[in-house]
């Protein structure tokens, strides 16, 4: 847990937290355009942009328990602009060779390219995504939709079936011939998506990432990180909201009692805070874990499920004790509400995170939870 970190974690942490009163909070409000070139500022002089990037490329490629650390404690404030903290991580580009290291992955890290990475395809899609070897290139053909970012990227990371060889990640430019932007849209928590088409698009078959065979692997490893990460999210958003109802419920009511005085209330109210606290322990051994060399695919399910579950029901007891002023859509709780509902799907849904995990005890007899 946080009460058995180190002096330098605490003060990391205090870091953190003065980031996020100084550089996120004093600037909600504020336009886009203008708030995130200097949050990307602020935070390259703080340290935090270059966390998330490999030390080869000038980063500082911190522990998974100092990105929890960072990642919570942000979370918890409810800042603004917190996507802006981090500089782009290599994702599933980590570790390749020339010629995408050097094409693709170095302007990623700079800022100079953005990544799309497209996994998922559409319900109508009538087969998966295909690519058929034609000498030195791929010829691919298929459909990709919820790909995060994908409006502004310059390059999908895609997952396709080559013939013959089975799974594999291939860079595709979104500015090749045969690549159609054939919608874009929004989730219900603000973020951006789109869908593409890919019809005969030609690519180099040194866009594999790594090797024909290697696509699920290296993109649920990618995945994996990412459900910790929301989990740490997850956590920090718990506390701010237990913070705010704890606020709600000190103040008094019309008797001039304090609203918290109820029994009923301080039953759902210590409901929230014993699940803030699970849901926080196991991010942070998951994260020692991790730390430690394990494998810890199964725990990050756990505390991806578990974390992105109870925040959802966290708000939504809050705002029923707050009550109906939380309804209004500029409050922050009705806010949060719509945010935290969409991380249930995120990286995979909660019953199919479920059935992995059986799978995994079950069917390989691999895992420990």
């Amino acid at each position: 847990m946080p009460e058995q970190l180190t002096a330098e974690a605490r003060a990391l942490v205090q870091r953190a937290q003065d980031f996020a009163t100084r550089e996120l909070i004093a600037r909600a409000g504020a336009p886009a355009s203008v708030a995130r070139p200097e949050v990307v500022a602020a935070a390259r002089a703080a340290g935090f942009f270059g966390m998330t990037q490999p030390r080869e490329y000038g980063g500082t490629a911190a522990s998974t328990l100092t990105l929890t650390l960072v990642r919570e404690t942000l979370a918890a404030n409810n800042a603004p602009f917190q996507d802006a903290v981090f500089g782009p991580g290599p994702g599933v580009l980590a570790g390749v060779g020339e010629p995408l290291a050097t094409s693709h992955l170095a302007p990623l890290l700079a800022g100079r390219k953005r990544a799309g990475f497209g996994i998922t395809e559409p319900d109508d899609a009538p087969a998966p995504t295909r690519a058929r070897i034609d000498g030195d290139w791929l010829v691919i053909d298929g459909q990709k939709s919820y790909v995060t970012g994908g409006a502004d990227a310059d390059f999908i990371n895609t997952l396709v079936q080559i013939d013959g060889q089975g799974p594999a990640l291939v860079v595709i430019d979104t500015d090749l011939p045969g690549v159609r932007l054939t919608r874009r849209f929004s989730s219900i928590d603000g973020s951006h998506h789109a869908a593409f088409a890919f019809d005969a698009v030609r690519v180099p078959a040194t866009h594999v990432i790594g090797k024909p065979g290697e696509g699920m692997p290296r993109a649920m490893r990618q995945i994996g990180d990412t459900r910790l990460l929301i989990a740490a999210q997850c956590v920090g958003l718990m506390r701010w909201t237990i913070d705010y109802l704890t606020g709600h419920l000190a103040a008094p009511d019309r008797s001039g009692r304090p609203r918290g005085d109820k029994e009923g209330v301080r039953l759902r109210y210590a409901d929230l805070r014993i699940h803030a606290f699970a849901a926080r322990s196991m991010l942070y051994r998951t994260a020692r874990l991790a730390d430690a060399g394990e494998n810890v695919v199964n725990e990050a399910i756990a505390c991806k499920v578990y974390a992105s579950e109870q925040v959802g029901q966290v708000v939504d007891t809050a705002i029923q004790l707050v009550g109906g002023n939380a309804l209004t859509d500029d409050h922050p709780l009705s806010i949060l509400y719509r945010r935290v509902r969409s991380l249930r799907l995120a990286e995979g849904g909660s019953d199919v995170l479920r059935l992995n995990l059986a799978r995994g005890i079950l069917d390989l007899n691999k895992g420990r939870i």
